[in-house]
């Protein structure tokens, strides 16, 4: 039988766990809204993260099970992940890298609260030797990264993803894919009008998982 990580006790039982853990998403961002007064329009990148350091927002089961896929059909050796989060779409990530039998995952995360939960869970999953996790501003964590770039995740803040897109596209080589989540979201109408432009250098399209992903190749 070919070995699937996914299928690994510590790593199936832990991603349940969080995903039962992420359904109450919905309240718990109404009392952020509702405790803090936060103007979700106006606020920073870095308030919003503080704010939401108990939201998981994390990508879906399926989602999770194409990105699976995706890199190892790629069999990247850097994958880039914008938003770390609670580390539910690394841990899928880091998966398929192990299966694939090289590579690294570089996953950048504003949150203090949530790195150190992320931390917690790739390591109770056996995979954080296999995670870099960088700590702040996308924008400037991923500036330093000197090596192409085979796979993107973006699942940050949605009006950031053309930015960080933008940043990395020297990295990326003709055949990387780039991934991005919750296609039906309002901040991600730049970004999916970009990617989707053929003068831009990409191949785009949309895959029904729960939200939408928008796997984007470029040419």
């Amino acid at each position: 039988m070919t070995d699937n990580t996914l299928h690994d006790p510590r790593v199936s039982t832990l991603l349940d766990r969080l995903f039962t853990a992420a359904e109450d998403d919905d309240t718990e961002q109404e009392r952020v809204r509702a405790e803090t007064g936060l103007d979700f329009r106006r606020a920073t990148a870095q308030q919003l993260a503080d704010a939401n350091a108990a939201v998981y927002m994390p990508v879906s089961a399926r989602g999770g099970d194409l990105l699976y896929a995706l890199v190892r059909a790629v069999r990247p050796t850097t994958v880039v992940e914008f938003g770390t989060s609670y580390g539910i779409s690394t841990l899928y990530l880091a998966s398929a890298v192990r299966d694939n039998g090289h590579g690294r995952v570089v996953t950048t995360e504003l949150s203090a609260d949530k790195i150190a939960a992320a931390r917690a869970n790739l390591a109770a999953a056996g995979l954080d030797d296999l995670v870099t996790v960088l700590e702040g501003d996308a924008r400037a964590t991923l500036s330093a990264l000197d090596t192409e770039v085979q796979l993107v995740l973006l699942d940050g803040w949605k009006d950031l993803c053309l930015p960080v897109l933008r940043l990395l596209e020297p990295r990326l080589p003709a055949g990387a894919l780039v991934i991005a989540d919750d296609v039906d979201m309002s901040d991600l109408a730049d970004y999916l009008a970009y990617v989707r432009d053929p003068g831009n250098g990409y191949h785009s399209v949309t895959f029904p998982v729960a939200d939408g992903m928008e796997v984007s190749c470029r040419l």
